[in-house]
């Protein structure tokens, strides 16, 4: 099993820039995914940024210019670097563990990311 404790979410102003982290413990061995979604109110869960245990990583267009995802492997952690940060960003941030062997998700309890209009 995978266990994920996200943070950095927060209040903002436009413009503004914010860092969020989720740390993974348990089975975190093994190839793998990780990922940054979000979802606001009315809308479906959407991926902003993935990035695999080898690095290679995947932005959503609104995320690709303004964000950048990095992986930490010695503490199991990644980041995500929010910059410019507009009122249509504003959501709760998801973070995803994906086990590329057992084909098996695990997901945070997501953040909130509130960016003042």
């Amino acid at each position: 099993q995978v266990q994920l404790m996200e943070s950095g979410g927060g209040f903002v102003q436009v413009g503004g820039s914010l860092r969020l982290s989720c740390a993974a413990s348990g089975s975190v061995f093994g190839p793998n995914a990780m990922g940054w979604y979000r979802q606001a109110p009315g809308k479906q869960r959407e991926l902003v940024a993935s990035i695999t245990n080898g690095g290679s990583t995947s932005y959503s267009d609104s995320a690709k210019g303004r964000s950048t995802i990095s992986r930490d492997n010695a503490k199991n952690t990644i980041y995500l670097q929010m910059n410019n940060l507009q009122p249509e960003d504003t959501a709760v941030y998801i973070c995803k563990f994906y086990n590329v062997l057992s084909r098996r998700d695990y997901w945070g309890q997501g953040t909130q990311v509130t960016v003042s209009s």
